[in-house]
């Protein structure tokens, strides 16, 4: 077997990518496809909402406590093999939740297919990272990045067309055949792994130098704000916007588009540019956003808050891409599922800290809990909060980004030769 170091000096076989990011973009179908079903759900097992949400929390909660799981067994017994596990956990778990008979079978089934999705998330990052030349890795994770918001956005719309054609278990069934494709795919084209016993013991688990730190930390504070869209826009559109229920979707869906589209364009930005320009414009793209989420919708209606996503979602595309370069720049080759679970740990801990504490700063500033019956003028005042909030917090990530001090072109170079 090839040492995995001497392998990234060599041209990963063609389709590689493709594998990693179909690996991607299941795990993101994942956490996306089961929403639209959960009123089949209730219907079809006769039980209540906050039970049948459960099919998606199950999902949510497995991927997140076994990211960085999956990272260390990446690292220890190797990136492909473990990819490949994950592969098989996802794609049996998707048939055991379409042939689930009850509920609780069907949440535990869910909870394995998050765990698949975990291994799916982690280790097709740490893998394009690998697999990349080093002139190209920023557009791998722009690519990444990409495939991850196309799933998570063609979640809803697939998942209604199977409604329509089927019923709920096609949701989970339809996953398996693309799941067993990724597996045979991944088991040609991606490069084989050393030996387990002739890796290096994986480093501790705590990020080895201040540059993975501020990566880590500057991740979870982005992925806070951008949760905080995702809980404010449905009340904001639906009450002083008055869109409707299907209006609301076709807007929110413009945030994920641009999101998909803006992927490869900003991996290629982070290599022309580097990592430190093109996270310091994300994050004043970012502010920026923030800021007009905060102004532009009391003042121009819809507009203005197509404008604002416009503004804030390539600025997360670009801070994305350039922060995974740095963040991975120069981890060895036997921390990189260490540390890309802890990228994708920390995203996941902010998506529940911009839930919950962005989630609160909005109910206080609109002055109640039962935001289903406030009045616009509360849900504007809630909203100005939040994202002020958010611009002064964007604000501060885009100072502290700036003692981030990635390696140069030729350093990258050679770290990863």
């Amino acid at each position: 077997m090839n040492d995995p170091e001497e392998d990234e000096t060599r041209p990963a076989p063609r389709g590689a990518q493709a594998v990693l990011l179909l690996s991607m973009l299941l795990a993101s179908l994942g956490t996306s496809i089961a929403n639209v079903g959960l009123p089949s759900l209730s219907d079809a097992f006769d039980a209540p909402f906050p039970q049948v949400k459960l099919v998606v929390v199950a999902y949510l909660v497995s991927l997140t406590a076994t990211v960085l799981v999956a990272g260390r067994l990446g690292d220890r017994f190797g990136l492909k093999p473990m990819l490949l596990g994950g592969l098989a956990v996802f794609t049996a778990s998707s048939v055991f939740c379409g042939l689930s008979g009850s509920l609780p079978l069907l949440i535990a089934a869910r909870a394995a297919q998050g765990i698949g999705a975990a291994f799916l998330m982690t280790l097709s990052l740490a893998l394009a990272r690998q697999i990349a030349p080093s002139h190209r890795v920023g557009r791998a994770m722009g690519l990444i990045a990409s495939a991850s918001a196309l799933g998570t956005a063609l979640g809803p719309a697939l998942g209604g067309l199977l409604l329509a054609a089927f019923d709920w278990r096609s949701l989970f069934l339809a996953q398996a055949p693309a799941g067993l494709l990724a597996a045979l795919m991944a088991a040609i084209l991606l490069p084989a792994n050393s030996p387990a016993k002739a890796k290096p013991r994986p480093p501790a688990l705590l990020p080895q130098d201040r540059g993975q730190v501020l990566g880590l930390g500057l991740n979870l504070t982005i992925s806070a704000v951008m949760m905080a869209t995702l809980v404010v826009g449905p009340f904001l559109l639906t009450g002083p916007l008055g869109l409707t229920s299907v209006a609301v979707g076709m807007v929110m869906a413009i945030g994920p588009i641009i999101s998909t589209l803006a992927g490869l364009p900003s991996g290629r930005l982070v290599d022309r540019w580097g990592p430190r320009l093109a996270i310091s414009l994300g994050f004043a793209m970012l502010a920026a956003g923030t800021l007009g989420f905060a102004l532009l919708p009391e003042r121009l209606g819809l507009t203005g808050y197509i404008l604002a996503v416009a503004l804030l979602t390539p600025g997360y595309q670009l801070f994305q891409s350039g922060n995974t370069t740095a963040t991975l720049a120069n981890v060895p080759p036997e921390a990189r599922g260490t540390i890309s679970g802890l990228l994708g740990l920390s995203r996941n801990l902010g998506l529940v800290l911009g839930a919950w504490g962005l989630g609160a700063v909005f109910s206080a500033a609109a002055g109640t809990v039962e935001l289903g019956s406030a009045g616009p003028e509360a849900i504007l005042r809630g909203t100005r909060e939040v994202f002020l909030v958010s611009a002064v917090l964007m604000t501060g990530a885009l100072a502290l980004s700036r003692r981030m001090t990635p390696p140069t072109r030729e350093e990258g170079a050679r770290s990863a030769s």
